[in-house]
């Protein structure tokens, strides 16, 4: 299971990285901020010397990016909530057991 895991996790990235790629050509901070959001500065980096060889170019959330994630991740984990919430559902045609409800609602934005 754990490998499947993995496989999904690495699935929605490569479908991420090749659909900004489908889009145009990219080095490695212009990809990240295609995938992130042009929109807002998430991702910093800066160079560090490495002992091993040349310089190294690190990357790490900004301000910006540690909420982009959080908002992210919460709606990652209401996603999955509904997942676990169908599969572990009542049967269909079974009056008896507690129904599960799910709302949703649409967000616009307004800016």
């Amino acid at each position: 299971m754990e490998n499947k895991i993995t496989q999904l996790r690495k699935g929605i990235l490569e479908l991420a990285i090749l659909a900004s790629l489908s889009r145009g050509r990219h080095y490695g901070y212009s990809l990240v901020k295609t995938i992130s959001g042009d929109k807002e500065i998430v991702v910093q980096s800066e160079w560090v010397e490495s002992s091993q060889g040349p310089p190294r170019k690190y990357y790490t959330l900004t301000l910006k990016g540690e909420e982009a994630f959080r908002v992210l991740e919460g709606e990652f984990r209401k996603l999955s909530a509904i997942v676990v919430n169908v599969q572990s559902g009542p049967v269909p045609g079974n009056t008896d057991e507690d129904h599960h409800v799910l709302s949703v609602k649409k967000e616009t934005n307004n800016g």
